[in-house]
């Protein structure tokens, strides 16, 4: 099934999580939006810089540590996604109680294990 996915904190470095993740989605035939701090691309993939106001996201990925999340709250809020994944070193319980009010999941977990493992 697939899943319409933010990448946020998305990265065009080969050897950065957020690069792989990318990869694997499209791998994985998941629409992906990536979200950075520099325009760029993955493959085919733009990386943009605008918060958009993206309807229908499924998950969002985030690859943001709890710091720089701070300035996108309102935005991750707004998106309504079924779900965020924090992947390992972006646990922010802040944002979690904030999410879990907004009636969305909140998982703590690695998105590139979820795919291979058949749990996203």
């Amino acid at each position: 099934m697939n899943k319409k996915t933010i990448v946020l904190g998305a990265s065009d470095n080969p050897s950065r999580y957020s690069n792989m993740a990318v990869k694997m989605l499209i791998e994985y035939h998941h629409d992906v939006i990536a979200i950075g701090q520099k325009e760029s691309h993955i493959g085919q993939i733009p990386i943009v810089t605008q918060r958009e106001p993206y309807k229908d996201v499924n998950t969002l990925s985030l690859y943001l540590n709890p710091q720089r999340q701070l300035d996108e709250y309102d935005y991750i809020l707004s998106l309504r996604p079924q779900r965020i994944i924090m992947n390992p070193g972006t646990e922010n319980n802040e944002l979690t109680v904030l999410a879990k009010a907004h009636g969305i999941e909140v998982i703590e977990a690695c998105t590139l294990v979820m795919l291979r493992s058949g749990q996203y």
